[in-house]
């Protein structure tokens, strides 16, 4: 099947878990993914399970939209609001493309500390979501407070973005700022996601296996792969920010 096909079947199975106006939009949502589909502007994973966020928030009395507009550069996955707070949810499906083959520890690292830093400010709540086998390659110190980033080396994290990210450069103060209430496990399989608060995720996949992932270089306690790019940066070898 194509995208607009699995887009069709996986919404006819989430719309079962779903009554009247809650189900009615999940159907809108899913034509407007086809479209965007059409133009080549989604890819199938990702748009999956975009679906499968759009209908947990949708079961939960949320009103919902996908590819939002937050700004005039810059769109977010999904778009959620309840009771006047709103909820951004961005899709990581761990996808490294082939120009960072040598350096995708440090390329994900990057991107994804940029996306709680570039969107978490567009609303009240932020969360992520990743399948399960794709572990967040977060740094523990954005599940610290401001205050506690800005003692333990968020200078390190700013220049290793900027290595990857300039266009438009990611701000020292959207790093200290930036927020991260929820990661979403999504199973694509059944269609179901586990929902988990920043921090239980961070005890149950970071924490706990990071006394070993440390031993290796975690978090890019060594240079990137690409050490010229790194050097003109300022990154220093064997510096972890402690």
């Amino acid at each position: 099947m194509g995208l607009s096909e699995d887009i069709d079947a996986v919404v006819s199975r989430l719309a079962e878990g779903l009554e009247g106006g809650a189900r009615v939009r999940l159907e809108q949502l899913g034509s407007r993914l086809k479209e965007l589909a059409l133009r080549k502007v989604v890819s199938s994973n990702h748009t999956v399970m975009e679906l499968v966020v759009a209908s947990h928030l949708l079961s939960k009395g949320y009103e919902v939209d996908v590819e939002h507009v937050l700004a005039p550069d810059l769109v977010c996955d999904v778009y959620a609001s309840l009771n006047g707070e709103s909820l951004i949810v961005e899709v990581e499906t761990g996808f490294v493309p082939p120009e960072n083959s040598t350096d995708p520890v440090a390329y994900r690292l990057a991107r994804e500390l940029s996306k709680v830093a570039r969107y978490s400010k567009y609303s009240d709540y932020f969360a992520m979501a990743v399948p399960p086998f794709h572990i967040l390659q977060l740094p523990y110190i954005i599940f610290l407070p401001p205050e506690e980033r800005a003692r333990w080396g968020i200078e390190y994290f700013k220049r290793l973005v900027d290595a990857y990210y300039r266009k438009p450069p990611v701000k020292l103060e959207e790093l200290l700022e930036a927020k991260l209430h929820y990661v979403y496990v999504v199973l694509v399989d059944t269609l179901k996601l586990i929902e988990l608060t920043a921090r239980e995720y961070f005890v149950t996949f970071i924490e706990r296996p990071a006394a070993l992932l440390w031993r290796a270089g975690w978090p890019l306690s060594e240079l990137p792969v690409n050490e010229a790019r790194a050097e003109a940066l300022g990154l220093q070898a064997g510096y972890t920010g402690a």
